[in-house]
């Protein structure tokens, strides 16, 4: 789509573009807020703050530390954390010292760990001791030489740090017996790093920064390649679409962010931590979202200004008998993201905040956001929103002919943040990649006369029910409105006579919710061939660490 229609969608202030080039690097941008805002807290966590200025400088005893290794520009280095004061640093301390980041979910299994440090080619890991025996298994199959290992009190100070260390040791039981020998312990890295100096890199926006893997949950998982300049650009066109709320922030006060999600996975990294250290915010990090009772006592603490969530942390949150003990009337901006937005939980966070979920979308190949709608917008739209500055975007069919408006097609992004293709995989890259440098998704979307994009579903999440596709986004989305319901997936079966079916798994809100009501509840609101064949009742629903609900589970099921 060539006339970008959705500009007039704009809010006022947003540009049609971004420059990208003023920042070489991602570390030229660090490095200047690390200077800018010497002074003040960086992140919080625990009830601990580090200041901008400790960051630097751990960053750069971090940085010195592994370029004393004997590690040269472009290789590899690990990281596998949940959100930790450590995990900022080594990133920055990485990134500093001209090495690529390659992001590592916690939560893996040692099969999963061992292909993505083999594909990878790591030469070095930054991993929480919690996580330990899971490297112990797979550590001889890996390219890994050296290992960093941190404790949670790493940064928290002697006396709290020890508490800390104790209580998930001793008395959680969070830290399985493990023996890497030659490890070295994170703090001990950086009082290494601080007898040595930081050699200055020249870092250029075609380096590659990091390797950001995606979820697998299409197949094998493969690393997006991410340069400087694709972070540096999707960093800048999430500030230039948040401005029109974040403006409102009084001038004497510092902008408050919670990240709740994962930093590694994409879009905390992006819209968390380097959106935050480019306004010179403070970090509220949340190590377990999933403690609710937690992340509403650590939040009641802060004035917040921005939240970005997934549906299901939204949704779990506002349903909390804890809710209210926050205070939400500075929040200026929710961004939603990772999966669809469900209208209920929209209308539900609006009712208790004030504040509208701005629904985007994203992946890992683009860095991650695309599209978004306006962070003005006072009402759920139900839609992806437009795509954001510097963006384009277009629908293709099957032989990549763009479709004619209000038909679906599949979602093809073109811009400063797509990837540079998937590590050593030209055959992978290959089958994403249009001549004219678009993205293709694998989701399909329609888009209106406004410059609004909505997702239909993914091409292979469509369930085909004699000749009619059901799109499960729709139908969960409809069951989400129903009274008693917390959550819900659709998956498609075979079906001997429409080839499949639909099923429908449900978390109850309300224990005395009954197959029959809900039979009833889509017979009113569904057309005949999009009801439920099959429904089923369970206690959670199989979710990725970032709150993903894992439909291919489901089905395997």
């Amino acid at each position: 789509m060539t006339d970008r229609i959705w500009l007039k969608s704009y809010p006022q202030g947003v540009p049609a573009d971004i420059d990208a080039s003023q920042y070489a690097s991602v570390v030229e941008m660090m490095e200047e807020s690390f200077k800018k805002y010497a002074d003040r807290a960086a992140y919080s966590f625990m009830g601990k703050e580090q200041t901008y200025k400790q960051v630097d400088e751990f960053s750069q005893a971090f940085g010195a530390y592994l370029q004393g290794l004997g590690l040269v520009k472009g290789d590899r280095v690990a990281v596998m954390m949940p959100n930790v004061l450590q995990y900022p640093i080594a990133v920055a301390g990485i990134l500093r010292a001209g090495f690529t980041l390659v992001n590592v979910n916690p939560l893996y299994t040692a099969r999963e760990l061992e292909h993505q440090l083999k594909d990878a080619g790591a030469k070095a890991i930054v991993i929480l001791e919690n996580f330990a025996v899971t490297l112990e298994k797979c550590l001889a199959a890996t390219p890994v030489k050296h290992i960093v290992l941190c404790a949670m009190g790493d940064q928290l100070g002697l006396i709290k740090g020890a508490l800390v260390n104790y209580v998930v040791r001793n008395k959680k039981k969070l830290v399985p017996a493990f023996s890497l020998p030659t490890a070295v312990r994170f703090n001990s890295a950086l009082a290494t790093g601080m007898g040595g100096t930081l050699k200055k890199v020249a870092i250029k926006p075609d380096d590659v920064a990091v390797l950001q893997y995606t979820g697998g949950t299409t197949g094998v998982s493969k690393g997006a390649v991410l340069l400087q300049r694709n972070l540096v650009a999707n960093m800048l066109q999430a500030e230039v679409w948040n401005e029109p709320m974040l403006k409102k922030i009084p001038a004497n006060q510092q902008m408050n962010s919670v990240c709740a999600l994962p930093l590694y996975h994409i879009f905390a990294f992006t819209v968390g931590m380097m959106l935050n250290l480019r306004a010179g915010g403070k970090l509220i990090l949340i190590p377990n979202p999933r403690d609710m009772a937690a992340v509403l006592a650590e939040l009641s603490k802060h004035k917040i200004h921005t939240f970005p969530a997934v549906n299901t942390l939204f949704n779990g949150l506002a349903n909390h008998p804890d809710f209210n003990k926050v205070d939400w009337s500075h929040l200026l901006v929710s961004p939603g993201g990772g999966t669809a937005v469900q209208g209920a939980v929209a209308k539900l966070w609006f009712e208790k905040t004030g504040c509208s979920i701005c629904e985007g979308y994203g992946l890992s190949e683009t860095s991650p956001i695309a599209t978004s709608n306006p962070v003005t917008s006072k009402e759920y739209s139900g839609s992806i929103g437009v795509p954001v500055s510097s963006t384009w975007i277009k629908l293709l069919d099957d032989d990549g002919v763009e479709v004619p408006m209000g038909q679906p097609g599949e979602i093809a992004i073109k811009g400063p943040q797509v990837m540079a293709g998937y590590w050593q995989r030209p055959d992978e890259t290959a089958k994403v990649m249009t001549p004219d440098g678009y993205f293709k998704t694998g989701d399909v979307g329609v888009v209106d006369a406004r410059g609004f994009f909505k997702i239909v579903d993914r091409k292979k999440d469509m369930i085909l029910v004699s000749g009619f596709n059901v799109y499960p986004t729709e139908l969960e989305d409809v069951l989400a409105t129903m009274p008693g319901v917390m959550e819900c997936a659709c998956v498609g079966i075979v079906d001997a006579k429409s080839g499949e079916s639909v099923k429908l798994v449900i978390v109850k809100k309300d224990p005395a919710l009954t197959e029959a009501q809900v039979r009833e509840f889509c017979k009113e609101n569904l057309t005949g061939y999009k009801q439920p064949k099959v429904v089923e009742f369970r206690a959670e629903l199989p979710k990725t660490p970032v709150g993903k609900i894992l439909r291919r589970e489901l089905r395997d099921k």
